[in-house]
């Protein structure tokens, strides 16, 4: 996700005729992004894409879910879609996931183009940075560890599958199953999603690690390379790492015991087996899109741990979206330092700026009430149950892709809400908020008043 930083403001361009025009960061981001959908809409309705034809509207839901690297299908991606389609969804995602910008930057790079103050600003807003003297050496990073990661995963799983697949086929799902890990899209050629691989190690460790390092973000393993020492880490790579590991343990052990008599999930399975599940269980949420156990089978416990996983997010700067982990993290310590009655929040002996807690209380605030638009409007325009409307809303906006079933079922409004919640989920309701009410210096200051709260 996305998000908008207060610094942003309108980007002034002199024109070589004098004329001045100004452009907007995330009003440019965001065109980008809708070009880019409307391009896979057109290509994934193509004959030779897809087995038989397939609605307009199909192709652009599928392709908006591609871009967002969501995963919520009206339309199964395994038998739908022929392999050039396949292909074409793998390259949307990767796109989306690593942003658009990413390869923007690249590629002007490549033909000896300049980077101008323009680019740069735009290009912050999609890598959520402060610095855009940076952006140019962040992008190509980016890409070399995208690549290198990427290359690990496709080698690692086309040889695992090439004795059940055969090596073409191997080659092709080891390819596509690693875009769609690393980049947290969920995407799987399969309609039961990985659920064949529910016990399976080599599967469960290279897909989890697959999207556990795209969400963890691309600004802490740099920064673990260039310090490669924890106390020398930055505050947010410090915050990153430790409330991964912490959610995680926790998510892994809650969803272990509540689903451990379940006979629909965990209980058939072997001791072994029913720790790889509910490993895999508790992080894919975040937002990685893919399942190994019938997510509509889960205990309704179980249900509410996922769908604060799936609201909390990854990390900034990663293919994950969400609010973030450190949106989280910062409201908490807001609320203990309030209570604490100390002035300041502080973490790793650090003041955490009133600014930045604003801005989480906004983003956090603003997600929880689209979310209730969302559901609010499905609860009128779907027949299911409250339950899966709320897992398929809050779902779409953290990009995720989990669903209880409902995706395939919309109605027609319901796909266009879906659509319009996926967008905006992966550029984040901050971005899209910044549109209507755009910065401006307010020159009169009034009496300050308190009120009461609670």
């Amino acid at each position: 996700m996305v998000l908008w930083h207060p610094s942003y403001s309108m980007i002034e361009r002199k024109p070589e005729a004098g004329r001045k025009a100004f452009l907007i960061p995330p009003l440019v981001l965001s065109t980008s992004f809708v070009l880019f959908i409307l391009l896979g809409t057109v290509l994934l309705k193509l004959p030779i894409a897809t087995q038989e034809p397939i609605t307009w509207f199909d192709s652009l839901f599928t392709a908006t879910s591609a871009v967002t690297v969501t995963g919520l299908v009206v339309v199964d991606t395994g038998t739908q879609f022929t392999l050039f389609g396949q292909t074409v969804i793998a390259i949307l995602i990767q796109c989306g996931g690593l942003g658009l910008m990413t390869f923007a930057i690249v590629t002007l790079m490549a033909l000896g183009g300049k980077i101008g103050y323009l680019e740069r600003s735009i290009a912050q807003e999609a890598f959520n940075q402060t610095d855009a003297s940076t952006i140019v050496a962040t992008a190509k990073s980016v890409m070399i560890f995208a690549l290198l990661v990427e290359s690990i995963g496709i080698v690692t799983l086309s040889w695992y599958w090439s004795a059940e697949l055969g090596w073409q086929t191997s080659l092709f799902h080891g390819f596509f199953y690693t875009i769609s890990a690393f980049n947290n899209a969920g995407f799987a050629l399969s309609a039961d999603s990985l659920m064949p691989y529910v016990d399976d190690p080599v599967v469960n460790i290279v897909i989890t690690g697959l999207f556990i390092t795209g969400g963890l973000g691309f600004s802490v393993w740099m920064d673990l390379k260039r310090h490669r020492s924890w106390t020398k880490l930055t505050v947010y790579s410090r915050i990153m790492i430790i409330s991964t590991v912490v959610i995680n343990l926790i998510a892994l052990i809650a969803i272990y015991l509540i689903e451990y008599g379940n006979p629909n999930t965990l209980a058939p399975l072997s001791e072994g087996g029913k720790v790889w599940a509910a490993w895999f269980q508790a992080v894919t949420p975040r937002t990685a899109g893919f399942n190994t156990l019938a997510i509509d089978q889960l205990e309704d416990a179980t249900t509410a741990i996922v769908l604060l996983l799936m609201f909390i997010g990854g990390g900034s700067m990663s293919t994950a979206s969400g609010v973030k982990v450190v949106t989280i993290v910062v409201l908490l310590l807001a609320a203990y330092s309030y209570l604490k009655r100390d002035e300041q929040v502080y973490v790793f002996k650090r003041e955490i700026a009133q600014e930045t807690i604003k801005k989480a209380l906004a983003l956090t605030l603003i997600s929880a009430v689209v979310i209730w638009l969302a559901m609010f409007v499905l609860l009128l325009s779907e027949e299911a149950s409250p339950l899966d409307i709320v897992f398929e809303a809050v779902s779409a906006l953290g990009t995720v892709g989990l669903s209880r079933g409902l995706t395939g079922n919309l109605s027609s409004v319901g796909e266009v809400v879906i659509i319009l919640i996926m967008f905006m989920g992966r550029l984040g309701p901050l971005t899209l908020v910044y549109f209507l009410a755009m910065p401006r210096q307010k020159k009169i200051r009034f009496a300050a008043t308190k009120l009461p709260i609670g």
